[in-house]
């Protein structure tokens, strides 16, 4: 089948799978916008703070996603083969996988909260960050737990439960922002650390909505009335989630460590280059989990077709997908160039901080085709299991060749904050080439 035709045929039934995953991706994400924009009306001390905790907690929270997004191909291709007994064994050895993980990971950073003052960042801006630290940590626990039923549910292709709850907690996690943060209805003023009880709780309230829809609802009484019998720790089970997750983890955590990193050195700059760059990088990482949510839909749907040994509809899937991104990607990059003065106005009303966003974001726009195909690259490869190598080349892409040529342009050439900008264009670049080139290479019709 060309190109053309595929495309027209098999992306817009990717697309309707992925659109609730794209939903429940980007509302995810709009928890961290919504802090960051609410925190910023406060002081860009505070907002610099929230930066400089969301790059170390986001390596931990991608580290448990990766177990997590395990799920959803094993559950998919036990779904494409009509067994339910493997897909209920999926869903209790993937959640309590994910749970444990979320404690050990939780426990660790609330014990190493004092990594804070040893980063070379602003002590005032440490100082401010130490409570919302242990806040957002605790929070990993409900998210990874809501994460691993939602890949259970994304998996068997029933994606508008997790979608409905995750644009619920948008306005909800805005209300109790607006209380703690602020200090309404009698409680106290908290600031930053007011956005971190407000995250957590909302975690905990989707979390457990999800957990009692699954448990109730009759789409998932087939999986829930055998779990006598197949719910019972399987090391198999464990061993194939281990084989997925543990490279997923390492492609996404290196992917989120290298921005972190980054961000890590934005910070070595100053409060307001600091942030400068969370505004740029909050928004160039909505448009980035849109594209992980139409990933996920091509993962699901070539795991399918990989289950079933159906070669030609994997190919046929796999280069639809990568073409939509491509799309998508230039759509995003447009944006971005038209609306650099516009967006960060939306964070801050400091004049300084909007200048430097306002550049960083036309550097976001250079990689916004590279991050969708990437994203995609990974997605389609994990469907069909194929996820050690992929990590070798996030590993080439990311540290090799992106944190290098970023620290030489803002350090050595003083570019600043455009340097480290420019490193996550190569990076990106570099990684999506490797492993879009690899799924179709794999992916051939002898």
């Amino acid at each position: 089948m060309l190109l053309l035709p595929a495309m027209l045929k098999e992306f817009p039934r990717t697309l309707k799978i992925a659109t609730p995953l794209i939903i429940s991706n980007v509302s995810q994400i709009g928890l961290n916008l919504i802090d960051s924009a609410m925190i910023g009306a406060v002081d860009y001390h505070q907002l610099a703070a929230s930066s400089l905790v969301i790059n170390i907690i986001s390596i931990a929270q991608v580290l448990g996603m990766g177990l997590a997004i395990a799920i959803s191909p094993l559950a998919e291709i036990a779904h494409g083969q009509n067994n339910k007994y493997q897909a209920s064994k999926v869903l209790f050895n993937g959640f309590l996988l994910s749970t444990l993980v979320a404690v050990l990971i939780a426990i660790t950073l609330v014990s190493s909260n004092r990594l804070l003052f040893h980063l070379g960042q602003d002590p005032y801006v440490a100082t401010l960050a130490v409570p919302f630290f242990k806040l957002l940590a605790w929070s990993l626990i409900p998210m990874l737990m809501f994460a691993a039923v939602k890949q259970f549910c994304d998996g068997l292709e029933y994606t508008k439960t997790a979608m409905s709850l995750s644009l619920i907690s948008l306005p909800l996690n805005a209300f109790l922002n607006w209380i703690f943060i602020y200090g309404r209805f009698g409680f106290p003023r908290m600031e930053l650390a007011g956005a971190g009880l407000g995250t957590l709780i909302t975690r905990i309230l989707i979390a457990v909505t999800l957990v009692i829809v699954v448990w109730r609802h009759r789409i998932f009484k087939p999986y829930i009335q055998i779990r006598r019998s197949a719910w019972q720790v399987d090391m198999k089970t464990f061993k194939e989630l281990l084989h997925i997750g543990v490279p997923t983890s390492l492609i996404y955590g290196m992917e989120v460590a290298a921005f972190s990193v980054s961000g890590i050195m934005i910070g070595w700059l100053g409060a307001t280059s600091q942030a400068a760059h969370q505004i740029a990088l909050n928004l160039a990482t909505a448009t980035f989990m849109a594209a992980a949510g139409l990933a996920l839909g091509g993962s699901i749907r070539v795991a399918n077709a990989y289950g079933r040994n159906e070669k030609t509809l994997l190919r046929n899937i796999g280069t639809s997908t990568i073409s939509g991104s491509l799309i998508y990607g230039v759509v995003c990059a447009i944006l971005f160039i038209l609306l650099r003065n516009q967006l960060p106005t939306l964070f801050t009303n400091d004049s300084q901080v909007i200048a430097v966003s306002s550049g960083l974001l036309v550097f976001a726009a250079l990689f916004q085709v590279s991050d969708a195909t990437q994203s995609i690259g990974v997605g389609l490869l994990r469907g069909i299991k194929d996820v050690k190598v992929p990590s070798v080349f996030v590993a080439i892409a990311y540290w090799v060749i992106g944190i290098p040529v970023g620290y030489f342009l803002c350090f050595k050439l003083n570019m600043g904050a455009s340097g480290i900008w420019l490193g996550f264009v190569t990076g990106l670049t570099a990684s999506s080439i490797l492993l879009n080139t690899r799924f179709l290479k794999k992916s051939k019709i002898a």
